[in-house]
C-alpha cells in the first residue's frame, strides 16, 4: 500500500510511508535514510509507469486496425492519466481514423462491412444459393416421382379395366383400355413388367379377333421389354401356326423350352408341328419343281423338246446324279 505524501520541494509522490518527509526530524540521519528511500521508491515507481505506458502503447498499435475507436479514446485517456501527460496520436492512426470518417454513412449509422463484401460473406452467399437449388431439385424430384407413381397406377387400372372387358369378350373396348395404360405408364425399369403385360394381353384380343399378324407384333413388342416372357413366345407361336408359319412356330416353342424345359404346352406343340412343318417343306419343294419345269419347257419348246426329254439318274455308289436325255 502507498500514501499520497509531500517531499521535498513541495512535490508529492506515492510512498510507502505514511509520513511526509520534508519535516524536521528529530533524528536527521533517519530522515536521510528515508529521503533516500523515497528517492529509490520514486525512481522505480517513474521507471514502471514508463515501461507500463511502453507496453500499453505498443499493444494499442499492434490492436488498432481491431480496436473501436471508442475504445481507443477510452485506452489513450487512461494512458494520459497514468503517464501524467498526453500521450501523442501515431500518424497511421490519425489516417485511418479520418479515413473511416469520410467512409461513414451521411446519417451516422456504421456499416458493419463497411460496404465491401468479404470472403466470407461471398462463401455465405454461395453457399446459400447451393442449398437453394439443392433444395429446389430435391422438390422438382419428389415432385416428378410423385407423377411418375400416380401415372403408374392409373395405367394399372386401366390394366384392370381392359381384363374385365376381356373376360366379358368385349375385346375392342379391352385394346382400347390396354393402349391407355401403354399411354400412361411411363417407360421406367419399375413399370416394364406392366407395359409387357399389356402388350401381350393385346395380342390375345388380336388372337380372338383373328388378326394374327397384330398379334405376332404385339408379342413382340413385350418380347423386347422382357425378353423371357413365356407368355408372349406361347401366343406368338399360336399366331404363326395360324398362319402356317410352323417353322417360326417351332422357334418360338424351342425357345420357351430353353427358359423351361417342363413347359407342357411347348412340348406337345412342338410334337403338333414338327409333322406339319415336314408337310409343308415337301410341297413347297413340289411346287419349285412345277415352277423350274414350266420355265425349262417355256426354252426348250422352241427345240422340240421339254424337260420330260432328260431322265436323272442317281449313282448309288457317289450318290451324285447324272442326267440322260431319252425321246
Amino acid at each position: 500500500m502507498f500514501y499520497f505524501v509531500e517531499i521535498r520541494g513541495g512535490s508529492y509522490i506515492n510512498s510507502p510511508f505514511p509520513f511526509p518527509l520534508s519535516r524536521e526530524s528529530s533524528c536527521p540521519s533517519l530522515t536521510r535514510d528515508l529521503a533516500e528511500v523515497s528517492d529509490a521508491v520514486l525512481a522505480v515507481i517513474t521507471l514502471e509507469t514508463k515501461l507500463r505506458n511502453s507496453r500499453i502503447l505498443r499493444e494499442g498499435m499492434a490492436l488498432i486496425e481491431e480496436v473501436p475507436q471508442e475504445d481507443k479514446k477510452e485506452e489513450t485517456a487512461a494512458e494520459e492519466v497514468a503517464s501524467g501527460k498526453p500521450k501523442a496520436v501515431p500518424a497511421e492512426t490519425t489516417t485511418d481514423s479520418a479515413t473511416a470518417t469520410a467512409s461513414t454513412p451521411s446519417g451516422g449509422a456504421e456499416n458493419d462491412s463497411d460496404g465491401f463484401e468479404t470472403a466470407s460473406e461471398r462463401d455465405v452467399s454461395d453457399n446459400d444459393e447451393a442449398n437453394q437449388d439443392m433444395k429446389q431439385h430435391q422438390e422438382d424430384a419428389a415432385t416428378d416421382e410423385e407423377a411418375k407413381q400416380k401415372a403408374l397406377v392409373q395405367a394399372n387400372d386401366a390394366k384392370l379395366e381392359g381384363n374385365r372387358l376381356f373376360v366379358d369378350k368385349k375385346y375392342e373396348e379391352a385394346l382400347a383400355q390396354y393402349d391407355v395404360a401403354l399411354q400412361v405408364a411411363p417407360e421406367l425399369p419399375s413399370s416394364s413388367e406392366l407395359r409387357s403385360i399389356c402388350h401381350t394381353n393385346r395380342s390375345v384380343c388380336f388372337l380372338k379377333l383373328g388378326k394374327y399378324e397384330e398379334t405376332i407384333k404385339e408379342c413382340t413388342k413385350a418380347l423386347e421389354i422382357n425378353p423371357s416372357y413365356i407368355k408372349a413366345f406361347m401366343r406368338r407361336g399360336e399366331a404363326h401356326e395360324k398362319l402356317t408359319h410352323f417353322e417360326e412356330a417351332i422357334s418360338d416353342m424351342k425357345k420357351i423350352l430353353e427358359l423351361d424345359l417342363s413347359n407342357d404346352f411347348a412340348r406337345k406343340s412342338m410334337i403338333r408341328l414338327e409333322p406339319l412343318a415336314a408337310e409343308k417343306r415337301e410341297k413347297l419343294k413340289e411346287e419349285m419343281i412345277e415352277k423350274l419345269k414350266e420355265m425349262g419347257n417355256s426354252v426348250l419348246g422352241r427345240f422340240g423338246m421339254s424337260v420330260d426329254n432328260f431322265k436323272s439318274v442317281k449313282d448309288p455308289n457317289t450318290g451324285s446324279y447324272s442326267l440322260s436325255f431319252q425321246r
